[in-house]
């Protein structure tokens, strides 16, 4: 299985959470049931392979993820969805904005391009173009307004510290510089 297709997966399973006001266990443990997963085939070709390993574990940290995080993920839609009333967005768009957003907040290992490159394409599947629009619009400034520098972990290791070991009355204190985290 795809990512692209366990993203799409997860979106579904987070819509379906919104619609029938389900956890995410109950979500996950409907869409894994044996007797169930196959019947889905002949839905749409995403369901063509059940997901496991690296596709559950991702499927699972998002649907999860948005659980948990659901207030939050909501503030960003508000806060950057100009204008926007969650009630006037489609339910569709906000599973996506859900999904997406909880991959670029929480999930260092998806670069925000292709969380947001990913979420454009599977809204296309559902929305107008307009609304895909418009999520493209709202992921972008949550992207642009999160992002970290590149060298986020270089400028904090250049950030003096004093040695705690060192006379504080001394004002000779020698300056420390943190190289733990950077790559040699």
């Amino acid at each position: 299985m795809t990512r692209s297709n366990a993203r799409e997966i997860a979106c579904h399973l987070v819509f379906e959470m919104n619609f029938n006001n389900i956890t995410a266990g109950e979500a996950l443990q409907t869409l894994m049931d044996d007797g169930y997963y196959p019947t889905l085939k002949t839905e749409t070709d995403v369901y063509a392979e059940k997901p496991d390993g690296k596709q559950l574990e991702y499927l699972t940290s998002v649907v999860q993820g948005v659980q948990a995080k659901r207030e939050e993920l909501e503030g960003y839609i508000r806060k950057y969805a100009i204008g926007w009333d969650l009630k006037r967005i489609s339910r569709t768009a906000l599973a996506v904005l859900r999904c997406a957003i909880c991959e670029i907040l929480y999930m260092d290992d998806i670069p925000n391009a292709a969380a947001i490159n990913e979420a454009v394409e599977l809204d296309k599947g559902y929305d107008e173009p307009d609304v895909v629009s418009f999520v493209n619009g709202v992921l972008g400034r949550i992207a642009r307004q999160t992002q970290l520098p590149a060298d986020a972990a270089f400028d904090a290791a250049l950030t003096p510290r004093v040695d705690e070991s060192a006379d504080e009355t001394d004002s000779d204190d020698p300056i420390v510089l943190d190289t733990t985290d950077m790559d040699d």
